[in-house]
């Protein structure tokens, strides 16, 4: 296949980029809230598992599709299957991400603001109500539309800087101070009085505390993590020279996403246990119970600080792929400019996020099946694209694309065996659809 004119300079600056894609909301913010509320310790391997047993595979089969075809999500799926509806898949795929994006950026918002605030002094304070402080925040029109303006530029400007002068260089400074920013949250928290009550609780297997929606759970986190479903990582991926390994790529990749997700249990529940909170908050967690608990510790507010500081570049390095998805597509022909699109897409989305913004203040009064514009949106791109747009990536890989490009890709550069190759094909074959098929009726409460 033909190379990109538009290329990672290194594979460093891929898998960091790719990395930064798959570390966002789902690591460090759900997924502690999830651990809390399904048990802990045994949890987390089974989240360890399914992460390697279906994760993998799939962002390996995203990454064929992007590499294989040298093009972006559409022109991917239109070059390996002319003339069909796969074409769909990458549609699909860039509509999910301009949705996620019009709430993703949201809470993006929500982020930037609490940064901003805790920088200077402005969120720990005797006597301070964190639940009225975060109520505040998403209450108010003026902030959450001032957040996701300033959320929404960080990403426009990076985005038009190109791949290598925008997001390559924005990870290779935001990665390694986010795994550096977490080892010292880490440290502080591992040396508080208690702190072991934590560390027992998220490592120590505890199985009589799983059931099978806690299976389920673990299932949908380990796969939503990678950010694998709308063929982000087929454009990413498509910016990739060819003298790079694509499974030990993806490896790195999902070892970056494990070890991350370790360090946020690591962070938060050691501090948890020391000052007597339940480590079932929920997902007021971040914004409500550690505020709360930061308060308690010295330097509390400067830790506090770090903390939301490497969580808005987790939310960021995610964002930029969500971003690049919706600009690749609409400059993939070479007839426009990558500037002027990117702004023209960054302005349509917060125009799209809107609505989204304000369902916790002006417009909380209007509901969608019950739910809020945000919640809405939420409910529709997470619970049913993504499992959907997935599930045709899984058939896709298999069924349509020619089995001996798929196999070329998969093993240029010694990226793998034979054995593992059949057993990668045997995942995609059955496991990974077979488990698509149960999480996509479990969100949607068939089971």
């Amino acid at each position: 296949m033909e190379e990109r004119k538009d290329q990672w300079s290194s594979k460093l600056g891929f898998i960091l980029a790719s990395a930064g894609a798959a570390i966002g909301l789902g690591a460090i913010w759900k997924f502690p809230y999830v651990t809390g509320m399904s048990g802990g310790g045994a949890f987390f391997l089974i989240f360890v598992a399914f992460t390697l047993l279906i994760g993998l595979p799939m962002l390996v089969s995203e990454f064929i599709i992007g590499r294989g075809s040298g093009a972006e999500a559409i022109s991917a799926y239109k070059k390996l299957a002319p003339d069909s509806f796969w074409v769909w898949v990458g549609r699909l795929g860039v509509l999910g991400c301009f949705l996620l994006l019009s709430f993703y950026s949201v809470v993006g918002g929500w982020v930037l603001v609490y940064t901003g605030r805790s920088v200077v002094g402005k969120v720990i304070g005797e006597g301070a109500n964190y639940p009225e402080l975060f109520g505040s925040v998403v209450g108010s029109p003026g902030v959450t539309l001032l957040g996701l303006l300033l959320f929404s530029l960080i990403n426009i400007l990076v985005i038009s800087m190109g791949v290598q002068n925008g997001i390559e260089k924005a990870n290779k400074y935001m990665m390694p101070l986010l795994f550096i920013f977490f080892i010292i949250l880490v440290v502080r928290a591992l040396t508080l009085d208690g702190a072991m009550e934590g560390v027992k609780f998220f490592l120590a297997p505890d199985f009589s505390n799983i059931t099978g929606k806690s299976l389920l759970y673990a299932l949908g986190q380990s796969f939503f993590s990678l950010a694998v479903g709308f063929s982000c990582m087929v454009t990413y991926s498509s910016y990739l020279k060819r003298d790079v390994s694509l499974t030990s790529s993806a490896g790195s990749v999902v070892g970056m996403n494990i070890f991350v997700s370790l360090l946020a249990g690591l962070a938060i529940f050691p501090v948890v246990f020391a000052f007597g909170y339940e480590p079932a908050e929920g997902p007021g967690l971040l914004f409500i119970v550690l505020p709360s608990v930061f308060a308690q510790m010295p330097f509390g507010e400067l830790f506090l600080s770090l903390f939301l500081i490497l969580f808005l570049f987790a939310t960021l390095t995610s964002s930029f792929s969500l971003y690049e998805i919706i600009v690749a597509a609409f400059t993939s022909n070479g007839k426009r400019s990558r500037k002027p699109v990117t702004w023209i897409a960054g302005l349509v989305i917060v125009l799209a996020a809107i609505p989204a913004a304000l369902s916790s203040s002006s417009l909380a009064e209007f509901t969608i099946f019950e739910k809020s514009i945000f919640d809405a949106t939420d409910y529709l791109v997470s619970n049913i694209m993504l499992p959907f747009g997935s599930l045709l990536i899984a058939l896709f890989i298999i069924h349509r694309m020619d089995k001996e490009l798929v196999k070329e890709e998969f093993q240029l550069n010694g990226s793998g065996s034979i054995g593992l190759y059949s057993f990668w094909r045997i995942l995609m074959t059955w496991v990974v659809p077979i488990t698509i098929v149960i999480v996509f009726l479990n969100m949607l409460g068939v089971i």
